[in-house]
């Protein structure tokens, strides 16, 4: 029995929970546990796959590009053993950000690079660079500019004030991020967070996700949490942070998860919309609630109990 299993009092449950968006990273997440890797090793794993599919709109290649029409991306990663993090910001021409943000974790004194910074240390590591539009992105965001800018001026705006274009308008791409957060059999937590961001961004626009404590948190004596959908409201409330305190404090998930949803449903002016908020406790046990939406939302599940992965409806 391990030490964590002697802190928790028992056997220890396996775990890997993903926001909708990672549903072609589970299996990656899982074989890698299968075969004996830690939890952090997981949650890499599965988000690398989920950035390289560029049928997932929202993360990675083929994501949503900015209003220049430049994909940038931002990732965090947590070890909940250490505390120990790692994020990039605005970084451009990688296929990983996840890996990037986990070196940056462990071969730097900082928690966090962006923009420049972000993409000089890439090069510096010999991260995956790669062109991150598709044809498909390239041709939604032409129509996305005619739609927006008045056509006799597409040819100059970009160089002129963006501000009027930052609000969402119905029909945009909307925001999506990827969230894992995984318990290993030696009780370790770890949490992982992608996103190309909203689309269609004021260039340099981070939310969420790269914000520890915001976007997500992890520790293993307690659990861990991990937030998408409108990432500044997740910002101004600490939201990730403040389920993992909750349950510290001896809450259980659930009274946790809506602890925290009251604090979101709080918040006045700025820009809000829906929050989804994923977590796990420290026995293994999984909480989704969705925040300000209409309906429930979708995410997926594994334990070491299950033969394969499941798609669930969110709590609202």
């Amino acid at each position: 029995m391990t030490r964590n299993e002697v802190e928790k009092g028992g056997s220890v449950t396996v775990i890997v929970l993903s926001s909708d968006e990672g549903g072609v990273g589970m299996q990656p997440a899982v074989s890698c546990l299968n075969q004996g890797c830690s939890a952090i090793d997981a949650v890499q794993r599965g988000i690398e796959a989920v950035e390289a599919d560029p049928s997932v709109r929202t993360v990675g290649r083929g994501g949503s590009p900015n209003m220049l029409g430049v994909l940038e991306c931002d990732a965090a990663i947590m070890d909940g053993n250490t505390l120990q993090t790692g994020a990039v910001g605005a970084l451009q021409g990688f296929l990983h950000a996840i890996s990037v943000a986990r070196s940056v974790m462990e071969h730097l004194p900082y928690v966090m690079l962006v923009g420049a910074g972000a993409y000089r240390y890439a090069r510096e590591i010999n991260a995956h660079s790669t062109d991150m539009c598709t044809p498909q992105t390239d041709e939604e965001y032409r129509a996305w500019v005619q739609k927006r800018i008045h056509p006799q001026s597409c040819s100059e705006w970009q160089n002129g004030p963006l501000a009027e274009y930052t609000w969402p308008r119905r029909g945009d791409r909307t925001r999506g991020t990827v969230i894992f957060l995984v318990q290993d059999i030696d009780g370790t937590i770890a949490a992982g967070s992608s996103t190309s961001g909203w689309s269609y961004k004021y260039p340099g626009r981070i939310g969420d996700t790269p914000i520890i404590g915001a976007g997500i948190y992890a520790d293993s004596r307690y659990g861990a949490c991990g937030c998408t959908h409108t990432g500044e409201m997740a910002i101004r409330c600490s939201t990730a942070y403040s389920v993992v305190r909750a349950m510290k404090s001896g809450a259980s998930i659930k009274d946790a998860c809506h602890d925290a949803a009251e604090d979101l449903m709080a918040l006045r002016g700025g820009f809000l919309g829906p929050v989804v908020l994923h977590a796990i406790d420290r026995n293994g046990e999984p909480y989704v609630l969705s925040v300000k939406k209409k309906t429930p939302a979708t995410y997926w599940m594994w334990t070491g109990e299950l033969s394969e992965t499941r798609r669930l409806s969110s709590h609202m």
